[in-house]
């Protein structure tokens, strides 16, 4: 299934046995020996809502939070007959999610997230800063000095409001920011173009997955470094290199909403 391009592997955990999660996401999600992918995502029962997801990166590691997975797996519980709610609690490692989705012929075709907060405390992102928030915090990298506002959305981002975003050389610059000394857990990297106050372009470097097409949690994080620079207003389209999504930062329950399409692009058996 894809979110905006950001496609992962989806097991129903409730009915396989995944005994080493890890090891399969590197193998499948090889795209020349595997099905390819930018993940695997586990969907299984909770004690405390709904359902639970976990999420493994390509590379193995396992992620608090993916946006774009949590949407596509609204979609495969409620396209699978797993539920009929159209409102429905998810358990993630970075906390309960609330999904509310939208349908069309019996299927759902796309689903709006509540994220909840952003974290801003340094402490808690986690990136090693002065003060009571990192944005508009000065990082060096190959001797070109860059201005990053990190912003948690359950999983740690660092926001690079810039011009020129195609011709950025990711591969060579994008591990430089994932794995800096500054970042205790390594970083989500985005890259971003403003278009107007209510519009940008992003390219992101995911930690443990290198450069994808879409980042949920990444667009998230996005808007809401946008808004405390200046940049954005509470409401914008972000675009991906695989899609668009619309995101929300509310400011009376200092909850971020971010709206997203699902698709399910193939089924099949390992």
């Amino acid at each position: 299934m894809q979110g905006a391009g950001n496609d992962y592997i989806y097991v129903n955990a409730m009915q396989e046995q995944v005994v080493d999660p890890s090891t399969l996401a590197v193998k499948l999600s090889d795209r020349h020996f595997g099905i390819g992918s930018d993940g695997l995502v586990l969907i299984m029962k909770s004690d405390c809502a709904d359902f639970r997801m976990r999420m493994f990166n390509s590379d193995g590691t396992e992620a608090e939070m993916c946006g774009n997975a949590s949407r596509c797996v609204g979609k495969f519980v409620f396209d699978k007959g797993l539920t009929d709610k159209k409102s429905l609690t998810l358990e993630t490692k970075a906390g309960i999610k609330k999904l509310d989705l939208f349908i069309e012929d019996h299927l759902v075709h796309a689903v709006r997230v509540d994220m909840g907060e952003p974290v801003l405390e340094p402490t808690l992102i986690p990136v090693s800063a002065p003060g009571d928030y990192a944005i508009q915090l000065p990082l060096v990298i190959d001797e070109v000095e860059y201005e990053i506002n990190c912003v948690s959305m359950g999983n740690p981002h660092a926001v690079v409001f810039t011009e020129g975003i195609d011709a950025l050389d990711l591969p060579v610059i994008g591990p430089k920011f994932e794995t800096n000394v500054i970042f205790p857990k390594k970083t989500n990297t985005e890259f971003v173009e403003v278009l107007d106050q209510e519009h940008v372009r992003m390219r992101v470097w995911e930690r443990g997955a290198g450069e994808t097409l879409a980042c949920g949690t990444g667009a998230c994080a996005v808007l809401v470094a946008g808004v405390l620079s200046g940049r954005l207003k509470r409401n914008a389209v972000i675009d991906l290199r695989g899609g668009s999504l619309q995101i929300e930062w509310d400011a009376q329950s200092n909850h971020v909403f971010m709206t997203g399409p699902a698709v399910t692009v193939f089924e099949g058996e390992v």
